[in-house]
């Protein structure tokens, strides 16, 4: 992959293939052929990849802050490339698309500005002589490190607002400063101190504050795009459409609490708090697959020296009063930039981006005017956080008797089963708990399936404030729909596990149902299914295959349909009746007792089936069924076309799917194998050889233990048909 200024190759092998596989990398780098049919497909797949992302609106806004920039800094170019770019303009200039990529290998190509990560179960020794005999023969011309110094955004490009029309519904708000580098001052992390507070979403803070007024649906912050010599923080806000009537007020009520962080001192607690939760982190981090970790610290000795190549910045070790402080003072409203996106500005721009002709128009905003917004703003009760209650003090482990391999069933009651299985391999203070609630009645209709929806929202809405504490902490929750009912996940650290998952249950057992926020909600998913129609060609298709294949799986414009027709009286009378009949499948793995388990499982059915308010009822077990699949007879074929929803799309999907056997162990394995062998081929053939695409994918499917295989590619050079006409 290619970023601003890195470029990064990696790969895995099976391990007795390691040294002929690194004589082959090496080579591209000691002799790269860039032969020119390989150069012209290459361009060919730039091109389908920027074809792509023409109506993505990350990609469009991206390159509308980096057009409003100075035209003489390399930031403000288009960051990708086309066939445009690539080959037209170039030959209308005389130019040799190849040969210029021979000279840009030749001027940057050199070995002391390259790094090189090898992970395998040699010994060091032993990878150490491997690497000098491949690699010794890259050419060092010593080079110097490209730099451009400097900051992309001159004067005349701050204090601006940029109205922007989306291809998505919704309305965006992105506020951006310049600011120094957090990389210069790693090691205070003023960046993570200074987002970490203006990102919070517990009491007192301004997304707190704005979510209670009903303006913001989401709120990020934190440093985005970034160099050694220039950096920008940015707050992203998804507004409510009562949100974008008042984006004075919000903007406003950003830089009060701007204000209070400025003015208020850089209290030590926070940083130490920071601090214990990056050292957990680190420390007990998840192992990630090899070719993860080899790029991730290959980028990091780009970056910093040996002693920080592992833990790189993500563990902040001196408290600077002075380095948060310097980031807070940037950012001022002499020093903005404000972003603002909503399809109501459509007809009312007069400015177009060139790459992505995102239209658009740009106004000045003076700070005499922002400072009228801060003081007009509604007057609410700004704080910091309070101390965070749920980082884990207690991270020793369980000693469990029993070690075995495979979950084991605890317990069956009427109401639940718990499956259980301790951590025999991993050793981490961790637990993961997954609890799925058979309702029966939560996707019967339409209707149900989004009043199901609606609920698992509003119940992590109402969260939000209690928990968010729990996540920055390193315990992450989520209540979600699912094929039969609802899901409640829970994973990370087990010493305040029972604390949270108690409060979880209790606000499904005195579950209400608030007007305003259900407003909220029902304006969140009637936008999201407004948008399906912007999503990729191929996720279209693979939608569109399994609504084919699931027994109640609904359109989405059917639900749409329900949706518009809802009201929170819809949900007080549903929800009563669909826990009415539930059955709780629980699966606890990790640090935990067995008795610790059967406890908590005890502890929920009382709350839920056994108290005198208890709105749920056991399932009877007639009733407890799974999802069925739609079985594919043998020798025959299906053929479904549907029509791209999206008419400015150019690009057309294939998706083709064998349907292979239900659940079994060995096959499962013989499909895996499957395609592991067939994925490289497939990619070659389809993308390398044919020139489909940029998006041509072999991988397994699994339908509620259905399990098959597919094909899946996305083109503007050929339809659905022609493309599939091979297979």
């Amino acid at each position: 992959f290619t970023t601003s200024e890195h470029t990064n190759f990696y790969f895995d092998v099976n391990n007795d293939s390691l040294d002929d596989a690194l004589d082959r990398f090496a080579q591209f780098f000691i002799k790269p052929l860039m032969s020119p049919d390989a150069t012209l497909r290459e361009i060919k797949a730039v091109d389908s990849e920027n074809q792509k992302n023409l109506l993505s609106d990350p990609w469009r806004m991206s390159q509308l802050q980096k057009h409003l920039c100075s035209n003489n800094h390399p930031y403000h170019k288009f960051s990708t490339g086309n066939w445009d770019t690539l080959e037209v303009k170039p030959k209308e200039k005389g130019l040799d698309t190849r040969a210029e990529l021979i000279n840009f290998y030749d001027s940057h190509y050199s070995a002391n500005l390259m790094q090189l990560v090898v992970y395998g179960k040699e010994s060091l020794d032993n990878i150490q002589t491997l690497v000098e005999s491949k690699f010794c023969d890259i050419k060092n011309v010593g080079r110097k490190h490209f730099s451009f110094a400097g900051h992309p955004c001159s004067s005349k490009d701050l204090q601006i607002l940029v109205k922007a029309v989306p291809i998505k519904q919704g309305h965006t708000l992105r506020i951006l400063w310049p600011i120094t580098p957090n990389v210069r001052h790693y090691k205070e992390g003023p960046c993570k101190y200074v987002s970490h507070l203006i990102g919070h979403e517990g009491e007192g803070s301004l997304f707190y504050i704005l979510k209670k007024l009903g303006w913001a649906m989401s709120l990020e912050a934190g440093e985005g795009d970034w160099s050694y010599e220039f950096s920008f923080f940015s707050v992203v806000i998804q507004l409510t459409d009562v949100g974008h009537e008042h984006m004075e007020d919000v903007v406003g009520l950003l830089f009060r609490y701007i204000t209070l962080l400025q003015t208020s001192g850089t209290p030590k607690w926070i940083f130490d708090e920071l601090l214990a939760i990056c050292e957990t982190g680190f420390h007990y981090r998840d192992k990630s697959p090899p070719s993860n970790y080899v790029v991730n610290i290959s980028s990091n000795m780009q970056i910093f020296p040996p002693e920080d190549w592992l833990i790189a910045s993500s563990v902040p070790s001196k408290f600077s009063p002075d380095a948060i402080q310097k980031v807070l003072n940037e950012l001022t409203t002499e020093n903005v930039r404000i972003f603002w996106e909503s399809k109501l500005f459509e007809g009312h721009t007069d400015l177009t981006e060139p790459w992505y002709g995102t239209s658009y128009c740009v106004e000045a905003v003076p700070p005499s005017i922002m400072q009228k917004w801060v003081e007009n703003a509604p007057n609410e009760d700004l704080h910091l956080p309070k101390p965070n209650i749920f980082i884990p003090t207690d991270l020793s482990l369980k000693n469990v008797e029993e070690k075995t391999s495979f979950p084991c069933m605890l317990r069956k009651t009427l109401f639940s089963r718990l499956w259980y299985k301790p951590d025999t391999m991993f050793f981490t203070p961790k637990v993961f708990i997954k609890m799925d609630f058979h309702c029966p009645l939560s996707n019967s209709s339409p209707e149900s399936s989004v009043l199901t929806d609606v609920f698992t929202r509003l119940l992590m809405d109402y969260l939000n404030d209690y928990a968010y504490d729990a996540e920055v902490a390193g315990l992450y929750y989520a209540v979600r729909p699912n094929d039969t009912g609802f899901q409640v996940t829970m994973v990370g650290y087990n010493d305040k596990m029972r604390t949270l998952l108690d409060t979880v249950i209790g606000k499904i057992a005195d579950f209400e149902v608030k007007i305003d926020r259900f407003s909220v909600i029902k304006e969140t998913m009637t936008k999201g299914y407004e948008n399906f129609k912007f999503r990729q060609p191929y996720q279209q298709a693979m939608y569109n295959c399994t609504l084919i294949l699931e027994e109640q799986t609904w359109p989405w414009d059917e639900e749409l349909a329900a949706l518009s027709n809802l009201e929170a009286r819809n949900l007080e009378d549903f929800l009563p009746r669909m826990l009415a009949k539930t059955f709780i499948e629980c699966y606890f793995a990790g640090n935990i007792e067995p008795s610790e388990a059967e406890s908590v499982v005890q502890h929920i059915e009382g709350i839920l089936f056994n108290s005198s308010t208890s709105v749920c009822k056991s399932l009877p077990p007639s009733q407890h069924l799974t999802k069925r699949i739609v079985k594919l007879e043998r020798g025959l074929r299906y053929y479904y076309p549907a029509m791209c929803l999206n008419q400015q799309d150019e690009n057309s999907s294939l998706l083709h799917y064998i349907q292979i056997h239900q659940d079994d162990l060995k096959q499962n394995v013989l499909l895996q194998l499957l395609a592991v062998v067939a994925k490289q081929p497939a990619f070659h053939q389809l993308r390398s050889v044919e020139q489909l695409g940029y998006i041509a994918l072999l991988r397994q499917r699994n339908d509620s233990g259905v399990r098959g295989l597919q094909f899946i590619i996305q083109s503007t050079v050929k339809g659905s048909i022609q493309s599939g006409c091979q297979g």
